[in-house]
């Protein structure tokens, strides 16, 4: 067999294998003939660049001593356009199929990529509460202002998403003459009603230990200790960022609601957790 057609081949096989490796993912997979296509297109394709390295690409000039030849001028002229122009196209050919096996190869690794899940996006950065959701218990009754009492702690999710890990908040009553909240958050505690996240800032652990006496949040995992009356400020322990607050009100009905989300992202740090989004919510 020529070289040229065994390249040839060869390409139309790594391709053939790609789109079959392709298919078998997307009509729901199958291991064992998804490693023997894989297999077929890699060594096809590794098959016609090996031919194609050794038998097509033109070797050093060897010159050797013979006599004139006979033919014209005219000739040797036409001869040697006609085996340029074979050349040209032979090579054009093989590019494009060259081109074509790498491309549907990569193609094919590239679709099994989605089976890693969507990217995050902004699911770091936000949680479950918006403008007006009401606060409800476990059982997902609504929280009622006046239901709050001094010394207590329970702990509340946005209405219709009872059970959110991220969004879960520990809500608590105060003297609202003790607060000393950091600066735009005035309107943020009704009546001295705080809401925080319940997730240490630290490891992530659930901040569950509430000590009325000293307005102090504790999560037991790592004994972080935040002040309610400052906007959580870790005040021991290994966090170093206060818990997020969540900014609420009370409607028409007297329930308590939300008017945004988190003032920061909620749990332990991750990379560029100050995140232009984040930094807009705590402004």
């Amino acid at each position: 067999m020529r070289p040229e057609r065994l390249v040839a081949l060869a390409f139309s096989a790594s391709v053939l294998a790609s789109i079959g490796l392709l298919v078998v993912y997307v009509m729901g997979g199958d291991p064992q003939l998804e490693g023997t296509l894989l297999g077929l297109a890699l060594g096809a394709l590794g098959l016609g660049i090996v031919v194609w390295a050794t038998r097509l690409l033109h070797e050093d000039e060897v010159i050797e001593d013979r006599p004139d030849l006979a033919s014209t001028q005219g000739a040797l002229e036409a001869t040697e356009q006609a085996l340029d122009d074979q050349d040209i196209s032979r090579r054009s050919l093989l590019v494009r199929l060259l081109l074509g096996a790498s491309g549907s190869l990569a193609a094919a690794l590239a679709i099994p990529a989605l089976s890693l899940g969507p990217r995050p996006g902004q699911s770091l950065f936000r949680t479950r509460w918006t403008d007006g959701t009401r606060l409800v218990d476990l059982e997902g009754n609504p929280v009622r202002l006046s239901a709050v009492q001094p010394g207590a702690v329970q702990t509340v999710f946005p209405e219709g998403e009872v059970g959110a890990a991220d969004a879960q908040t520990l809500l608590l009553k105060v003297d609202a003459a003790d607060l000393r909240l950091p600066p735009g958050r005035e309107e943020w505690a009704p009546e001295g009603v705080l809401a925080y996240s319940k997730i240490c800032t630290h490891a992530g652990c659930p901040v569950g230990l509430y000590r009325a006496e000293s307005h102090e949040l504790l999560c037991p995992c790592h004994q972080s200790t935040f002040d309610v009356l400052t906007g959580a400020e870790p005040t021991f322990g290994p966090a170093d960022r206060p818990l997020p607050q969540l900014p609420i009100d009370v409607d028409e009905e007297g329930y308590l609601i939300a008017t945004g989300d988190f003032s920061e992202p909620v749990g332990p740090g991750f990379w560029n957790l100050q995140h232009d989004e984040g930094e807009d919510q705590a402004s």
